[in-house]
């Protein structure tokens, strides 16, 4: 899981946390105040159906783009609807307990469990295993296998852990050595280490925004690759091996390469213990076999509540570690994203409040014959460019909003369950690639021990114009 703010989080307790100037902290309490008394104020004009019930949501978008922390811009956003609804305390209190049995909730849940299974794969030296042996596949005799082989470890190693900065994290002291012997730059490493982490994101199975893609979109697994993802990632991993040789030449001139007192300390990192080979065969076996069991069953939201658990206690059981360090380690990795669970807790309660204020289902009264003759191709694009450039927060996040806020909409125009799959997809990952500089590409920068920023953007950027007209291309093909 990721941030889609440019800025990387400063505080381990908040994973949204975001340093802001005092000017633009002053600006956004003032906004905050100033969208309060509105919400007190449209309370006593109607309380649902209401196009007020808006208001909440502009609030949210308005307070997260200028930087305020996401978790105080859902509280802010949260007490607007609450006011504009004019809840007494009984029912706030109802509305935070469904809250917790929501789905949304849910997702923020699914979150935190993948932090601890991939503490568990950190600890037990799983993670590290997966990567030497993409390595020992591809061998070290050119540089176009080992450019595949880097971004393929870093495929693997995000799609396992549902995260890129942590799965990076644990990749890069085995990586760069071998990049650094083969006379790569800093800056072709660092690309290759974001596109293939990108590409494993995209493909993740139990990784929160995706969870969340394919509960909004009502499909499976397998059609989530189909439609959006697997194409996403192998453009990736062919762009790749464009971009990174593109790079080398580009950077080879300026003596950006590693030092070897940079990688020299890596090449002793994350040895392997004596169960680390039981644990990774253990690993890939149950994981193989829960994406199989979701797959077939088309198993909704709620089976990563019981597939992550049963992953980590597995891998750790065969590791040699015992219950007691087992959920230890799974404590320390879920609690780092509480923030996270909180986050998802409050908007299932925002959520609920602007289905209650039905503002949307004015709009369709108002405006739903015309909205019938739309052309599906251009609302797809319309809404996965808002999510692109518009919607601020985590990238599930982005996709639950989205997904309530147009996906009715979206039903009744007739936008066809693939083509919103791609648009979900498109809104939670383009961001990643551009068009600003963000937590992610910062994040691979840093780990390679890179600090050309311009060159991290040209990366993101190759693959995202790209994949613009890939998407659109398919959209253009799944509208009626």
């Amino acid at each position: 899981m990721s941030t889609s703010s440019g800025t990387s989080p400063k505080n381990d307790a908040n994973a949204y946390a975001v340093e802001t100037s005092p000017r633009r902290r002053r600006l956004t309490n003032i906004i905050a105040v100033i969208g309060l008394v509105a919400s007190v104020c449209a309370g006593f004009l109607g309380n649902g159906p209401t196009l007020w019930g808006l208001l909440p949501i502009a609030l949210y978008a308005l307070l997260s783009l200028l930087g305020m922390d996401i978790v105080i811009a859902t509280v802010i956003a949260l007490l607007s609807g609450v006011l504009v609804a004019q809840m007494p305390p009984l029912d706030i209190g109802a509305l935070l307990g469904d809250s917790l049995a929501d789905q949304v909730t849910m997702i923020g849940l699914i979150i935190m469990l993948g932090s601890g299974v991939g503490e568990i794969l950190k600890v037990t030296g799983v993670a590290g295993t997966i990567v030497r042996g993409v390595m020992r596949v591809v061998g070290e005799k050119s540089r176009s296998a080992v450019i595949l082989g880097v971004m393929v470890a870093s495929l693997l190693l995000v799609a396992s852990l549902g995260t890129l900065a942590g799965a990076l994290a644990i990749a890069a002291p085995i990586l760069l050595p071998i990049t650094a012997r083969m006379g790569f730059t800093r800056s072709a490493t660092a690309s290759m280490m974001f596109i293939g982490g990108c590409a494993g994101l995209t493909i993740a199975p139990f990784a929160g925004s995706n969870v969340a893609i394919m509960d909004a979109a009502g499909i499976g697994y397998l059609g989530y690759l189909s439609y959006g993802a697997a194409p996403l990632a192998a453009l990736s991993l062919i762009m790749g091996l464009i971009v990174v040789p593109w790079m080398q030449r580009r950077t080879e001139r300026a003596d950006d390469f590693h030092s070897e007192a940079e990688v020299g300390a890596a090449t002793h990192a994350d040895v392997p213990n004596a169960g680390t080979g039981r644990a990774t065969a253990a690993f890939l076996i149950v994981l193989l076999a829960s994406v199989v069991y979701a797959t077939v069953t088309t198993a909704g939201t709620a089976f990563p509540l019981l597939a992550l658990p049963v992953l980590g206690v597995v891998t750790g059981l065969a590791s040699g570690l015992g219950p007691k360090e087992i959920i230890e380690h799974l404590y320390r990795g879920a609690s780092r994203l509480i923030s996270i669970f909180l986050l998802f807790w409050l908007l299932a309660g925002l959520f609920i409040t602007i289905d209650k204020l039905a503002p949307f289902k004015v709009i369709l009264d108002m405006y739903g014959e015309s909205l019938a003759g739309s052309s599906p191709f251009v609302f797809t694009i319309l809404i996965a460019l808002l999510g692109w450039v518009g919607v601020p927060g985590a990238t599930a996040a982005q996709v639950v909003l989205l997904d309530k806020v147009f996906g009715d909409l979206a039903a009744h125009i007739g936008v066809g369950v693939g083509a919103w799959t791609i648009v979900l997809l498109f809104a939670s990952k383009a961001d990643t690639y551009g068009p600003f500089p963000n937590g992610n590409m910062v994040g691979a920068m840093g780990l390679a021990r890179s600090s050309n920023l311009p060159n991290m953007m040209i990366t993101g950027w190759a693959v995202l114009v790209p994949s613009c007209l890939m998407y659109t291309a398919i959209l253009l093909f799944l509208s009626p």
